[in-house]
C-alpha cells in the first residue's frame, strides 16, 4: 500500500510529463521498500498555494506512506526523490520537504478490508 503524493506550488506541467514522473516514482518507491509495485499509488497536485522560508518561490511537499517500518531507508529515499523532483519539476532540493509516515496495517483499507 505504499503511497507517494507530490504537491507543488508550480503550475501543473503537461500530463505526459506528470505521468512519466509518477511512473518513475512508483517503480522507485516499490524498489526502495521491497514491495510489489502493484500496491503502489502515486498522486500529484500542482498550483497549490504554498510558502517556504517566507517566500512563494517554487516549493514541493511530498508524502510517503507505507505499512511497516521505513526506518533507515528514508535517507536514501529522500536523496532519490528530491533529485527526481528537482530534475522533473525544477524545484530545488532545498525547497522540498518529505514526510515519511509508517502506517499500521489495520489503519489502511483496501478492497473492502484492511491490510492488518
Amino acid at each position: 500500500m505504499p503511497l507517494i503524493k507530490v504537491q507543488t506550488s508550480l503550475p501543473t506541467p503537461e500530463r505526459d510529463q506528470i505521468e512519466a514522473m509518477l511512473k518513475d516514482l512508483s517503480s522507485s518507491l516499490a524498489a526502495h521498500l521491497g514491495k510489489p509495485e502493484s500496491y503502489v499509488m502515486t498522486a500529484f497536485e500542482g498550483d497549490v498555494p504554498m510558502t517556504f522560508a517566507g517566500t512563494t518561490e517554487p516549493v514541493c511537499y511530498v508524502e510517503i506512506k507505507s505499512i511497516g517500518t521505513m526506518g533507515a531507508k528514508t535517507k536514501k529515499m529522500s536523496a532519490d526523490f528530491c533529485t527526481k523532483i528537482e530534475d522533473t519539476l525544477g524545484v530545488p532540493k532545498s525547497r522540498t520537504y518529505i514526510e515519511f509516515a509508517d502506517a499500521a496495517g489495520t489503519m489502511w483499507g483496501w478492497n473492502g478490508s484492511t491490510f492488518g
